[in-house]
């Protein structure tokens, strides 16, 4: 049986608003990566990119991510990038179940739009900077994102469903 699901997508794509739901429906623990990531190390993603640079914090988030792979009963959101290495994406698969939340840039860039000031990677965007920017990422990360293990459509599948995918999940292998 599944003992850890790995949720992935673009910010925005509704990671945590999902695993948080799903795994207090299953009766499981729920981490969000990013935040976790920020307790350890004291500081936040956006200070420890800007002190260490990316290549150290890839480095420690795939440290992070082999350790919660040997976590049960447990929902993870990943940051957006993290799946986009050979060796998480292959860390994942290997020790659960990775859903991908598919939504269309179009629908991220009216949710994200909101959410600017909070997220470094866009703040100073217009909402035409914003989309292009969501649609030149998701062409870079979707070689990544389509190697889960199962790919719903994050605008339209309801929360209830994510559950009832993953014991399917559990029953087809």
């Amino acid at each position: 049986m599944t003992q850890r699901v790995f949720l992935i997508g673009f910010m925005g794509s509704g990671k945590s608003t999902i695993g948080k739901y799903v795994a207090r429906d299953m009766g499981w623990n729920f981490i969000d990566m990013d935040h976790l990531f920020e307790k350890e190390q004291g500081c936040t993603i956006s200070q420890f990119f800007a002190e260490k640079g990316e290549a150290a914090f890839r480095q420690e988030e795939t440290k992070l991510l082999s350790r919660l792979a040997k976590e049960n009963m447990v929902i993870v959101s990943t940051g957006g990038g993290t799946p986009c290495s050979d060796e998480n994406i292959r860390i994942m698969r290997e020790s659960g179940e990775v859903i991908y939340i598919n939504v269309e840039p179009e629908i991220l860039c009216k949710r994200l739009s909101t959410a600017k000031a909070s997220r470094p990677l866009i703040a100073n965007k217009s909402d035409e900077e914003l989309l292009s920017f969501i649609q030149s990422k998701l062409a870079e990360r979707d070689k990544y994102y389509r190697q889960a293990t199962i790919i719903v459509d994050g605008d339209k599948l309801p929360f209830s469903s994510y559950r009832f995918l993953i014991e399917m999940a559990d029953n087809n292998e």
